[in-house]
């Protein structure tokens, strides 16, 4: 059975968000879960549902948390004990597949990268995320665990998130876009110029320079960026499906009424499922040599939930290992 270690303490809402999320997936899965953290409190949350005990669940005591807002060097140093680092190392140890946080990013990235180290071919971890476009969905990488790159980073990265498009998207041959300025390669900084040349040079199938306004328009199925980059163009645009979707609230309760208002909430729900990121569940920390998912700090049940199926998923497809080929084939060195 595949054992998924949670860091039951990471995220806005722990440990009761986590944890029922976390067990509406062992319902549904043939998974067992390894829950991390104060244990009484987890306990306490454990004990709001009848079935736990028929769930194959552990507890390990972790008397430790990295908060949201401390610097994820200075609290790991300090919190030897902290729950994500006792989770990543129940992977790192063998006790469990793979291990889900929605906790402090930096943290979960600095302790999967000390625990895992990094597969061969790969210098630099990378978030991947799933983003919707107009047909149907993309590949956003990085975004958020490394603020500067070099551009053969970035060409790893492109070769990480074409493994992450075949196995999530069913692509076969996913097209790879540089975000950047300008759609012409001349466009951008000496960092997006020289990763469009050696991308153009590779392997991977390239299909030139991508704009943010064609980010979600479905005309590449992987975009890649450095961190900093992403994350911003990842936070603004959940705030503005946030903000549309406000908008359109107030315009269903507001302006229709009858078999209007019904027809309208039902497309309403249509656009809230497709910009969702709850759907998706979480994004694999790719390049490292352990299978991390890291979830939204404010992720719901259901984002747990679907982010623990995510690692149970991969870990059973090998997504690890398929990373490092892909590498390997793609041959990009220092």
């Amino acid at each position: 059975m595949v054992r998924i270690a949670i860091d039951a303490m990471g995220g806005d809402d722990a440990p009761q968000t986590i944890i029922d999320g976390a067990l509406a997936a062992a319902r549904h899965l043939q998974i067992g879960l390894v829950l991390v953290g104060d244990g009484a409190a987890i306990r306490r949350e454990l004990a709001r549902h009848r079935d736990a005990e028929t769930l194959d669940v552990q507890v390990v005591e972790s008397p430790e948390v990295v908060s949201m807002a401390e610097s994820p060097s200075a609290a790991l140093r300090r919190k030897p004990q902290a729950s994500v680092r006792v989770a990543v190392s129940m992977v790192a140890s063998g006790g469990a597949a793979a291990v889900f946080s929605a906790g402090n990013t930096g943290a979960t990235v600095m302790a999967a990268h000390a625990a895992f180290g990094m597969i061969p071919g790969a210098e630099r971890p990378a978030l991947a995320t799933t983003i919707p476009t107009r047909d149907s969905a993309a590949v956003l990488i990085d975004i958020g665990a490394n603020a500067e790159c070099r551009p053969h980073h970035l060409v790893q990265f492109a070769a990480m998130g074409t493994v992450y498009a075949r196995l999530a998207l069913g692509l076969e041959r996913p097209r790879v876009g540089l975000l950047s300025i300008g759609e012409e390669e001349t466009k951008g900084n000496e960092l997006t110029r020289e990763a469009h040349r050696l991308l153009k040079a590779g392997p991977l199938r390239f299909i030139g320079n991508v704009e943010a306004r064609d980010l979600y328009s479905g005309q590449a199925d992987v975009i890649v960026c450095d961190g900093f980059t992403g994350n911003i163009a990842l936070k603004v645009s959940e705030g503005l499906a946030d903000m549309i979707e406000e908008l359109l609230r107030e315009e269903v309760r507001g302006s229709l009424g009858g078999v209007g208002a019904f027809f309208s909430r039902r497309a309403f729900r249509r656009f809230r499922h497709r910009v969702d990121y709850s759907e998706y569940g979480g994004a694999p920390l790719m390049g490292v040599a352990g299978l991390c998912i890291v979830g939204h700090g404010r992720s719901s049940a259901k984002a747990v939930h679907n982010g623990v199926a995510m690692a149970a998923r991969f870990a059973a497809c090998g997504l690890v290992q398929r990373v490092e080929h892909e590498l390997a084939a793609t041959g990009v060195q220092q």
